[in-house]
């Protein structure tokens, strides 16, 4: 950043002792890995917040924020400095490996009696969890009156209530065929707006959690996505993570990763892999010893 950079004309940039308060507490809260060349990009998030709370700049934001009086805030915080991209049906070969290889075991299971469990760890604003709640109920409309659960959580509460409000722009429903917008959503009297339809919202619920801190969940889960989410996390709290998703897996489930990541070399002996970033547990797929490289 230049001297010559301005905030809502306000003078001054954030010190480095500013960024490295905030990259600290990003860490603590959230496991978020914040660098040096992001300073401009956080400043620029965190301008509403310091908007909000009548504050004069980013340093005068990040000194109340590491303060007792500010661990309120530190929530609103992450939510600033959180990235929620997320497309309908996006990385569509994970959807399409599902609807061939796992969810026709898991409808035969759920429709004679069972229980289906699907996490969508780091749902952003709800497009994931609402794709895999399509593409069961395209399968077979009867799981709406089945056990079936589609957990949906992330660390940011105000995205969470995006997610729910389950109400979307013409732009961001495009990666829905005609044919599933027709059957699962509807137009609402917003111009260009779209509602997920409530049979699916039904098979959706919304938690707030925080991957790095306790996972109150005791079920095991038949599929978990957990896509474009680990980038954000340092080697080692991705290292952390991996055994814990292998607990919280069924031993015949399947894991999903965003594009550019990968199981860490010290969970090889967890998972194999059975696609692009597509995994199960190794127990799942007889003689394999690691994840295929």
């Amino acid at each position: 950043m230049s001297a010559g950079d301005t905030m809502d004309g306000q003078s001054g940039t954030m010190s480095p002792k500013a960024f490295q308060a905030i990259a600290a507490l990003a860490k603590e809260e959230a496991g978020l890995v914040l660098t040096q060349g992001k300073a401009t990009m956080i400043q620029s998030r965190l301008r509403k917040r310091v908007r909000a709370l009548g504050l004069t700049d980013v340093d005068a934001y990040a000194k109340f924020v590491t303060s007792r009086e500010g661990e309120a805030e530190r929530r609103n915080m992450v939510s600033a400095l959180t990235t929620n991209v997320s497309h309908f049906f996006r990385e569509s070969h994970h959807f399409d490996l599902l609807r061939n290889l796992a969810f026709p075991a898991l409808i035969d299971r759920a429709t004679r009696g069972g229980k289906v469990r699907i996490w969508s760890a780091g749902c952003s604003s709800g497009q994931e969890p609402y794709s895999i709640a399509m593409s069961l109920l395209a399968m077979s409309p009867e799981l709406a009156q089945r056990d079936v659960l589609i957990l949906a959580t992330d660390i940011d509460p105000n995205i969470l209530s995006f997610a729910q409000a389950a109400t979307f722009s013409e732009q961001q429903v495009a990666g829905i065929t005609d044919a599933m917008k027709k059957s699962f959503l509807t137009r609402t009297g917003e111009d260009g707006k779209y509602q997920v339809n409530a049979p699916i919202r039904r098979l959706v619920r919304f938690r707030e959690l925080n991957l790095h801190g306790d996972w109150p969940m005791r079920a095991k889960f038949d599929v978990i996505f957990c896509r474009n989410v680990v980038i954000y996390f340092d080697p080692q709290d991705q290292a952390a993570l991996w055994p814990r998703f292998h607990a919280a897996l069924d031993s015949n489930g399947w894991m999903m990763l965003g594009h550019s990541e990968r199981i860490s070399d010290s969970a090889l002996n967890l998972f194999t892999s059975v696609g692009p970033t597509a995994y199960r547990p190794v127990q799942a797929v007889p003689g394999t010893a690691q994840v295929k490289r």
